[in-house]
């Protein structure tokens, strides 16, 4: 779910049972079997998924939907499970690079479903490509998205930031979201200065605060 560094453990431990308060109703609605699933989607739905890790949640959403699925995952070694998992599903395109505000090259720790560019205690760290995300749909002429799903452990402020500033927001139905805090500055800020952009164009359809919420078009 959420992964924390800190070189205070108590604090390391403190804000790791914060998270578990946290994901307490998460667990108890069984939201990744649910909500994380239940979509008005069909064949012909175009789904992103930022972040894709194992490729796990494109796998649940595809074999429930058939939809055309874009993955994006910086990480080599993710990235090769993704491609090989797929490998022969047209319909599901694998990218070996994140999205982002704008191109650029960082250094990401790796730590299984926790790595983050955010992180810097991490002894094992890659290079990864981050492409702009605005400059990807507007090459790929993708006017709507059915839903977007990001998890990349403190930039999905960054994507969201930049699509309300390029106007582009409209195009997303439905946008599953995991904020990040213990890794972000101004994250509580960034996030409600977030929502309240999010919410002239979407209305909330399920929240839990810092673990998962989803934005759906009005």
């Amino acid at each position: 779910m959420i992964h924390f560094f800190f070189k205070n453990r108590t604090e390391k431990n403190k804000q790791r049972k914060i998270q578990r308060e946290r994901c307490k109703s998460w667990f108890v609605a069984k939201g990744d079997k649910t909500l994380r699933l239940d979509y008005d989607l069909n064949k012909d739905s175009v789904v992103f998924d930022l972040g894709g890790y194992k490729g796990e949640f494109a796998e649940n959403i595809y074999n429930k939907y058939k939809p055309n699925i874009y993955i994006f995952e910086p990480v080599k070694s993710f990235y090769s499970i993704i491609k090989k998992k797929f490998k022969t599903i047209e319909k599901v395109k694998p990218y070996p690079y994140g999205l982002a505000g704008a191109d650029k090259e960082l250094q990401i720790s790796l730590t299984d479903d926790g790595s983050s560019v955010f992180i810097k205690e991490s002894k094992k760290t890659e290079t990864i490509q981050l492409k702009s995300f605005v400059e990807f749909v507007k090459n790929n002429n993708i006017n709507t998205i059915d839903l977007i799903k990001i998890n990349i452990e403190g930039g999905e402020y960054e994507v969201l930031e930049s699509l309300l500033e390029e106007n582009m927001i409209t195009r997303f139905k439905n946008i599953q979201v995991q904020f990040h805090d213990f890794i972000i500055e101004n994250a509580t800020e960034r996030m409600e200065n977030i929502q309240k952009q999010l919410a002239k164009t979407h209305k909330i359809t399920y929240q839990f605060n810092f673990v998962w919420e989803n934005w759906q078009l009005k």
